[in-house]
């Protein structure tokens, strides 16, 4: 059911001392405050005998600034408290020679060299390629999804068409953009889609912005909450059955964690209040009570859906799964949630690989891809 993933380093990877990590964590977005908490929680469970760990925080104007662990976080208690501190000096990075380097604004000088970047940048601006392309343009590797994943596993529009057309089930939906925007066109998809319904930002995850009308009144109120995090929104016919997510680990030859589940209170959607807020609105379960042929078949769809979308990495891929057995997609994270309530983390750890061994996979991934991805531009060039 599940195979671990042979992965280990080579002797060039530490052949000038420790790796050195560019941890980037907060971020423009909506997500900003769960960026910086999964940044700290990654940051505590590298293995600093193995890392050289400089630490990157994007404030909410995209600014970047360096720290240390006992300044760049402030408040770090929770995900209501945690800030980022903007006094850090501001940097930025540039390719040299052909390296990636650190450099203070203030002054100009280059202070570090980079062998890879973890992002953990949730949401637009950081988990949408936007980036990863400048990682791309800097030549830097990195961990995760390269831009066309990125960009399409974000974009929920993209994602369930791609979907759909590749034969995956998902929810009917309809796309709202602001012209569209008008009393009788939502009258006639709720009366398509049936109440309750969900509206959503296209462009965002963490259930920012994300509502789930009973009615018409409601309906309104939704989409306008929803336009303000996005031009483009989505509405979405609710399928009743159990949240399930299934993590994914790997490039060319993807591995699937066993499937968790997400148990709700009655009345209640897995929100970003259910996810970060209040604890007592949802229990995530790493390892979900299933069949075993349920099992594989949530295992091969997952997997499925990550290569379809041209995702590398990580990612989380999240389902409903009704009482007739149905399998409906709901979505795919490919950055998906590391702080100490994250489902990603814990249910490859149900599967066998610690979280600090799940880091380790993930870094070397982002390795193996970039000496991928150079061979085949040089032998493009030869």
């Amino acid at each position: 059911m599940f195979q671990c993933l042979l992965l280990s380093f080579s002797k060039n990877d530490f052949m000038k001392g420790k790796l050195k990590i560019g941890l980037v964590f907060g971020g423009k977005s909506g997500e900003h405050e769960v960026s910086l908490a999964g940044g700290r929680s990654i940051y505590n469970a590298l293995d600093k005998e193995k890392y050289d760990i400089t630490l990157i925080g994007i404030d909410k104007k995209g600014c970047w600034h360096l720290g240390d662990p006992k300044n760049i976080w402030l408040n770090p208690e929770s995900i209501k408290t945690i800030k980022l501190n903007a006094n850090t000096p501001k940097i930025t990075a540039i390719s040299k020679n052909g390296k990636v380097k650190l450099m203070n604004l203030k002054d100009g000088k280059l202070f570090a060299d980079i062998d890879i970047f973890f992002p953990k940048t949730s949401g637009t601006f950081g988990e949408d390629g936007c980036l990863q392309g400048f990682f791309e343009l800097l030549g830097a590797a990195y961990v995760g999804s390269g831009v066309l994943g990125s960009a399409v596993g974000m974009d929920k529009d993209l994602m369930k068409r791609v979907l759909r057309h590749a034969g995956i089930r998902v929810a009917k939906f309809y796309i709202l953009r602001r012209k569209d925007l008008n009393g009788e066109n939502l009258s006639l998809i709720a009366k398509d889609l049936k109440f309750p319904i969900f509206a959503k930002p296209c462009n965002l995850g963490s259930s920012v912005g994300i509502s789930k009308p009973k009615n018409i009144k409601e309906l309104n109120k939704a989409v306008k909450m929803a336009f303000q995090y996005d031009n483009k929104i989505i509405l979405e016919e609710a399928i009743k059955g159990r949240e399930i997510e299934c993590a994914i680990l790997g490039n060319e030859k993807p591995i699937a964690s066993v499937p968790g589940e997400i148990k709700l209170k009655e009345g209640h959607f897995y929100s970003y209040h259910a996810k970060y807020i209040n604890e007592e609105i949802a229990a995530p379960t790493p390892r979900a009570d299933l069949p075993v042929k349920t099992i594989k078949k949530i295992q091969e769809t997952a997997i499925r859906v990550f290569k379809v979308l041209n995702c590398e990495g990580m990612g989380r891929v999240d389902f409903f799964l009704t009482e007739s057995g149905k399998l409906y997609v709901n979505e795919i994270n490919t950055l998906p949630g590391f702080t100490s309530v994250s489902m990603y983390p814990k249910m490859f750890e149900a599967s066998g690989i610690p979280y600090p061994e799940l880091l380790d996979k993930l870094i070397h991934l982002g390795m193996e891809r970039k000496k991928r991805d150079d061979k085949l531009k040089r032998d493009y060039n030869t």
